[in-house]
Parts: C-alpha cells; structure tokens; sequence
C-alpha cells in the first residue's frame, strides 16, 4: 500500500489499482488559513476512485476542492453533506455522493470501507442547518488502515476501528488553539495503542495557519508531529512513526 501525504488531513491511500483520497483540500488557502508548508497538491492527488470525506468542517469538506476531483470518483460523505453539495453545485456532484454513518460499509474497488464513530462536531458551523455525524474510515486493505478525521478519544475506540495495521491520525490542528473533539500528541499516540496500529502516520499538522498570525504560538505549527513520535515511543514503543513532508510518499506492507 502506498501512503501519499499532501498537508492537513489529505491523503492518498493506493492500493492494487485503487485510490481512495481523504479530506481533500487541494488549494493554498482555504478562507482565513494559508498554506504555509509545501507547495498545493499536485494534479496528480485529484486522481482518484473515491473521496472519503470525515465531517462537514470546511478544511475536511473543502467545496472548491471538491471540483477539482476527477470526473467519476464516488464521494463518499456523512450523512447529510450531500444537500450542502447539492446546495452549492447542484446535482453534478450531489449524485455522486454516497452518504453514510457509523457502521455503514461500502466497497470501492478492491477496498471495502467502514465508516467508524469520530468524536468531533458535525456541523458544518455551529449555526448551520447542516449537520451529520463526524466518522472516520477504516479501510480493509493489506495493510489495513484507520484514517481518523477529527476525533477525540472515546470508549469504543479499539472495538469500532481496531485492529488495524496502520493509522493516519491527527495530531494537531490549524490554529493557536485546539478544542473538543481533538487529538494533541500524546492523546494521539494512545488512540494509536487502542487500534492496534503497528505503523501511523501523523496527519493534521503543520500545513496550515490563521493569515497574519505566523508569530502566533509556532510551538503549535510543526512541533507535534515530533512530540507524537515521543509520546508513542513511550505509549507503545513497538510501533513505527513515520512523519512525512507535505507531498510525500511511503509504502507500507501487511504483516
């Protein structure tokens, strides 16, 4: 399986032909925030069999983005996104969203998918009509993976998406704050330990900022993806860390 990480929480997760492209944000800004490592993803990332989108939030369900996706691919998005698609595109792309929950499956070409439980707000704002469950993926593949979304730890972690060989799993955020429904480094690496995981990949870091506010707490910006590699050295030393540079590609074997 081949891992390509493109900053924030998107990812391309290629595997005996298909790929699947999660949370894509494709541009160097999205509304207040800036890109400020790494170039905007190639074209190459819009390339794909299916999006799996997590919750409504502007940088996982990233409308412009959304454009940019090649022709065909299946959207696969929470319950409820797909008349925020329709609202603002119309049924060119709101046909092909395929709306799902926790414990729902579907099956994109060799892959089967599950969505799993994400303990995170799933409005779209906190005044919004639009609202769904926030979830997060488990892909049953060789290796098998969770892509998280946006979570927090919750009880029924291990049993809903674990066991699973590898784990991309935020470990951050976009700001000088981070709220409710997030992991920092050291929350991150135990819900690594919950699932499993033998190989995780840090994503949600290091990738975006508020305009203007670069002096703003920079210990925040890049720093976690290292203070994860610590945090799970001491968690569970067994597992591997890889941190990857926006852009960048790793493959991963089963065990």
């Amino acid at each position: 399986m081949r891992i390509t990480w493109w900053g924030h929480a998107t990812t391309t997760i290629e595997e005996n032909g298909t790929r699947l492209l999660t949370d894509p944000v494709l541009t160097s800004r999205i509304a207040h925030l800036r890109r400020r490592r790494g170039p905007a993803p190639l074209p190459a990332a819009a390339e794909c069999d299916a999006v799996l989108v997590s919750h409504m939030h502007a940088d996982h369900l990233h409308l412009t983005s959304l454009r940019l996706i090649a022709p065909g691919a299946a959207l696969v998005v929470p319950r409820g996104a797909a008349r925020l698609i329709d609202q603002e595109y119309g049924a060119a792309l709101s046909d092909r969203c395929i709306e799902v929950a926790p414990g729902n499956q579907v099956r994109i070409g060799a892959l089967e998918i599950t969505a799993v439980t994400a303990h995170h707000d799933g409005r779209r704002l906190p005044w919004s009509s639009f609202t769904g469950p926030a979830v997060g993926y488990r892909v049953e593949g060789a290796p098998s993976v969770w892509f998280a979304g946006d979570t927090d730890l919750y009880d029924g972690l291990a049993a809903e998406a674990g066991p699973v060989d590898l784990a991309l799993v935020p470990v951050g955020g976009w700001g000088p704050t981070l709220g409710a429904g997030h992991l920092n480094p050291v929350s991150a690496a135990e819900a690594v330990h919950r699932v499993g995981a033998r190989v995780a990949i840090p994503i949600h870091f290091g990738t975006f900022w508020p305009i203007g506010c670069d002096w703003l707490k920079p210990e925040l910006f890049l720093p976690p993806g290292d203070r994860f590699k610590t945090a799970m050295t001491e968690v569970d030393p067994g597992v591997k860390v890889e941190i990857l540079v926006p852009g960048e590609s790793t493959e991963v074997v089963s065990a």
